[in-house]
């Protein structure tokens, strides 16, 4: 059936396993595997299990639910709601969280469940997404955070270059460790998490720029893809081809590059640039916008170029191919492409 995602569980878990020695190599002892990014998708979660994480993370509570039956820890990646403070004790162990008003929320339900649940506390490096600002007063947060008695101060966390794109580096991530000394010294704790971020920080890799103190990730893409996320560069020996796209040709024709009337916007309210380029081969595949950004896809062949589309069609110009009707063409895709494709309930999964 098509159109179709492709999943490779044997490179996946190679890549997995790669991943712990390389980690470990560099001080990362706990890795946090992210796996968001396959909405749900418990053949997938196995591999990571298998491969012996101690988490599964995800950022969403109805895939976090699924996963229950695998023993290990559930961690929520996005800060909670107060909305559903009861699925967070429900279905997750562990949450990331920055505001106190929530955390006693969760103290409050996991009382009321009989649970302790476990946190990382977020601090914002200067990336400007969740956590508390590293130049402002935090010590008042965490000795009430300390005084809950349903809730475990696991540890403390940064999340870099998701929105403002800061770059993971020795300073940066020092600030992180001034904080955890700090918060140690003053209530004479010991804080068992200190996430560095997340696949941004690999490229630090074989830098002996880690600071000392930095032992633990969470990591998604560098896992899946095979790349760091700061300058999106391969990482030696890791497969790069997990996954894959399949779509069918449904229409196959010679038509003339250029609209043929006078042309507004397209029905994405785009005002789309076209160049005449003559006479030419043209394929509609069967898949389109509702399922994912083109731009997020690229053809395998390259003799093949993505034209455009709509919600439901994706043109292709196939001029120099020998394609015909009810053909299968293959496309690499990116993160974002995946994380679209994997949520489209009319994409096939296909495990190999």
């Amino acid at each position: 059936m098509y159109p179709r995602i492709n999943i490779d569980l044997k490179k996946l878990k190679d890549n997995c396993l790669k991943m712990i020695n390389y980690a470990s190599s560099n001080g990362i002892t706990t890795i946090m595997p992210v796996i968001k990014v396959v909405a749900g998708d418990k053949r997938v979660a196995e591999v990571f299990v298998e491969s012996g994480f101690e988490y599964l993370c995800d950022s969403r509570i109805k895939n976090l639910k699924m996963y229950q039956d695998f023993k290990v820890k559930k961690l929520l990646l996005r800060l909670p709601s107060l909305s559903d403070i009861k699925g967070v004790i429900s279905y997750a162990d562990i949450s990331l969280n920055s505001e106190l008003k929530t955390i006693i929320s969760l103290n409050a339900e996991a009382e009321r469940q009989n649970k302790k649940h476990e946190i990382i506390f977020m601090y914002d490096l200067g990336d400007l997404r969740e956590g508390i600002f590293y130049k402002n007063n935090y010590i008042e947060d965490i000795k009430n955070v300390l005084s809950l008695k349903n809730i475990v101060l696991k540890g403390i966390g940064t999340n870099l270059t998701c929105y403002g794109g800061v770059v993971p580096s020795q300073k940066i991530l020092n600030r992180l460790i001034d904080i955890k000394k700090n918060i140690e010294n003053t209530f004479k704790i010991k804080l068992d998490i200190i996430s560095g971020g997340n696949s941004s920080s690999v490229f630090l890799f074989g830098k002996n720029e880690i600071p000392n103190g930095i032992n633990s990730l969470r990591l998604g893409e560098s896992i899946f893809f095979g790349k760091e996320t700061s300058y999106s560069t391969d990482i030696k020996n890791f497969n790069l081809d997990v996954f894959s796209l399949e779509a069918e040709i449904i229409e196959c024709k010679y038509k003339p590059s250029f609209p043929d009337g006078e042309t507004s916007i397209n029905s994405f309210g785009e005002k789309v640039n076209i160049v005449d380029k003559g006479i030419m081969k043209r394929a509609i595949l069967a898949i389109g916008k509702q399922d994912v950004q083109l731009n997020n896809i690229f053809p395998i062949d390259s003799r093949i170029e993505i034209i455009g589309g709509s919600s439901d069609h994706l043109i292709i110009n196939i001029t120099n191919t020998n394609y015909k009707l009810g053909d299968i063409i293959e496309f690499r895709v990116n993160y974002p492409g995946l994380l679209h494709l994997m949520n489209s309930p009319y994409i096939y999964r296909n495990y190999k």
